[in-house]
């Protein structure tokens, strides 16, 4: 776990609070083994992969408090989100975002509300059971034509990743059991997905401040990771606009079930280890 680095007195004098910011980064080299990777999830994902950047938290929480790891990557995110809206603001739809962002706002507004109650592996259980048995549905039943989401499914949907999403960052896989089906255009579906994500992730400021999940040494470590993300970020893009539509499709169901599982595994494992 890393520790806050302290100003140290010298010869009985005060030190003043250190005004570098390199000073308060998180100096922990295995908090790195994790935040490298969480990065680059979440760059692959801005850029096209959603679903893999849900893994991005939880691997942060290895040495944060999950709300305070959302917050630590929230500025990552928001500068990810900077670069996907300028490639991809031609390619979105308008109906979905429509449908989804109130609900999406109810949800977070929710979470804000019981930020302090609801048990972090509760929203892991949530999460990734949600995404299993939406996977396991897609897999196992007759192949459908393409289909619009009902106004009230989308509203419900977007409270749901919305209220994960604020939790944990991890609003992917409620998100995706809305838009997957209706087997939008790659670009359209990755463009309506950037928007919707960027607008939750600038809402979710004022209230990380307001529950104090800031502090000097995560803006500091943060900052310092923003050259990686964008890095990842253009790999994403790239490999998105190269590979075709079918096998796109093909691999987000398979990066949604195989992070949902893992996300109930982490959940499960954890009340189980707590009840002991």
């Amino acid at each position: 776990m890393h520790r806050r680095r302290q100003p140290v007195a010298a010869a009985g004098r005060s030190v003043p609070h250190p005004r570098v910011p390199l000073s308060s980064i998180i100096l922990d080299p295995w908090f790195y083994v994790a935040a490298v990777p969480a990065v680059l999830l979440l760059g692959l994902a801005k850029g096209g992969f959603s679903g893999i950047g849900i893994a991005a938290t939880p691997l942060l929480a290895l040495f944060l408090p999950p709300l305070e790891a959302a917050a630590l990557l929230l500025p990552v995110l928001i500068s990810q989100d900077m670069i996907s809206l300028y490639v991809y603001r031609r390619h979105w739809d308008a109906r979905s975002l429509k449908i989804m962002l109130p609900g999406a706002l109810a949800g977070m507004g929710l979470a804000w509300w019981t930020a302090s109650i609801v048990s972090d592996d509760v929203v892991r259980l949530i999460v990734g059971g949600v995404g299993v048995a939406f996977v396991l549905n897609v897999w196992l039943r007759p192949q459908l034509s393409p289909a619009k989401g009902s106004t009230a499914a989308g509203v419900f949907w977007g409270g749901v990743s919305g209220f994960t999403s604020f939790m944990t960052q991890g609003g992917g896989p409620p998100y995706q059991v809305y838009m997957l089906p209706q087997q939008l255009p790659k670009l359209v579906l990755v463009g309506t997905t950037t928007i919707f994500f960027a607008i939750l992730n600038v809402l979710k400021i004022g209230p990380y401040i307001l529950l104090g999940q800031f502090n000097t040494a995560n803006l500091a470590t943060s900052i310092a990771l923003l050259p990686l993300a964008a890095a990842a970020n253009l790999a994403g893009i790239w490999l998105i606009r190269r590979m075709p539509t079918a096998l796109f499709y093909r691999i987000a169901y398979v990066l949604l079930f195989v992070v949902s599982l893992a996300l109930v595994l982490q959940g499960l494992a954890n009340i189980l280890r707590g009840a002991n």
